[in-house]
């Protein structure tokens, strides 16, 4: 049991009884894979004792070559998988959230659909939650691609663990699973998906890592190209943001206000000393025009900083209930 004034076990503490589980996959185009997939989960289900109950919850991200149909036909057959179709192609984070927020279980396992990602390795992921864990990413050790996806997958992954904190070998990783409690504290937009790790991070949440099986895509290629690393880089700036200065947006405009209106003011000074010292005329010195808008500039990102913490402290009131861990004892006899 949660809640404040509840007693509660921590994490590490809980029982290792077998799991109700919801395994979340996002589909674009790839009908190929579905059955084959639907197959190997049920098969896991019946063969791993840790697990209780195991849903299946698709989402069909606006694809064009009749998955649609496909997992809306498991749906009907088996009362154990869900099917939900997006009008267009929305994006992973999206249909990510959307399929979370239809799992109704306490853990969460999230996996792509071109059967790359082994539902065997389920089992792991679980007992690695047993330790203690909220989140358990995968790592694919030996990763079956080509090395114009693992090239870049590299650098992204050593970039985002450097500026993050978060040392996880391969954030890209699909196949994670998760307390549900986490996806309670933070939101999923954009290319966001990729930083859940971060984002839960940042609240406090125990993020583990395993390494898992990775197969040779087997139908179709891959939907994702070049370019989503480009989008994830920016997402990566969104995910500082977020993570930084999400409570104190004043910290960085005002940093940055501070310091553009503090070298307007010493060009301003140096300036003020040659006119007065020395008797030459500045008017005409691009000097001047760069410390008269270095300081308006560094006024205004103060004023917008202001603002921000304004806002924020008006319109969204810290969620306290997503940063207590543990309450012991009714604060309120």
């Amino acid at each position: 049991m949660t809640g404040l004034g509840v007693q509660t076990k921590p994490h590490s503490a809980r029982e290792k009884t077998a799991k109700s589980i919801s395994v979340v996959i996002p589909v674009f185009n790839e009908r190929e894979s579905l059955l084959s997939l639907k197959e190997a989960l049920r098969s896991v289900a019946q063969d791993s004792p840790e697990i209780g109950s195991l849903r299946i919850i698709f989402i069909d991200d606006g694809s064009t070559d009749g998955s649609w149909q496909i997992i809306a036909d498991m749906a009907k057959d088996d009362p154990e998988i869900t099917s939900i179709r997006l009008r267009r192609n929305f994006g992973k984070a999206a249909a990510l959230d959307i399929g979370v927020r239809e799992a109704a279980t306490d853990v969460i396992i999230t996996m792509d659909a071109d059967l790359q990602d082994d539902p065997k390795e389920i089992p792991k992921f679980l007992a690695k939650l047993d330790e203690g864990y909220d989140v358990v990413s995968g790592w694919k050790e030996a990763r079956k691609d080509n090395a114009e996806k693992t090239l870049p997958s590299k650098v992204f992954n050593s970039v985002t663990s450097r500026l993050t904190g978060v040392k996880l070998r391969d954030m890209n990783c699909g196949f994670k699973a998760y307390r549900r409690e986490v996806f309670e504290s933070i939101a999923l937009y954009g290319e966001l998906h990729r930083y859940i790790p971060v984002l839960a991070d940042s609240v406090g949440y125990r993020i583990g890592e395993i390494p898992v099986r990775h197969h040779a895509r087997k139908f179709g290629v891959s939907k994702y190209g070049f370019k989503r690393y480009s989008r994830g880089f920016l997402d990566l700036l969104t995910t500082l943001m977020i993570t930084r200065y999400d409570r104190r947006p004043g910290h960085l405009f005002g940093g940055a206000g501070l310091l553009l209106s503090f070298i307007g003011a010493v060009v301003l000074t140096y300036l003020t000393i040659i006119k007065i010292a020395f008797g030459e005329s500045i008017g005409e010195r691009p000097l001047l025009l760069l410390g008269v808008l270095l300081v308006i500039v560094g006024g205004q990102l103060l004023l917008f900083g202001m603002l921000s913490e304004l806002i924020i402290h008006r319109t969204e009131p810290l969620n306290t209930r997503a940063i207590v861990a543990e309450v012991v004892g009714d604060p309120k006899r």
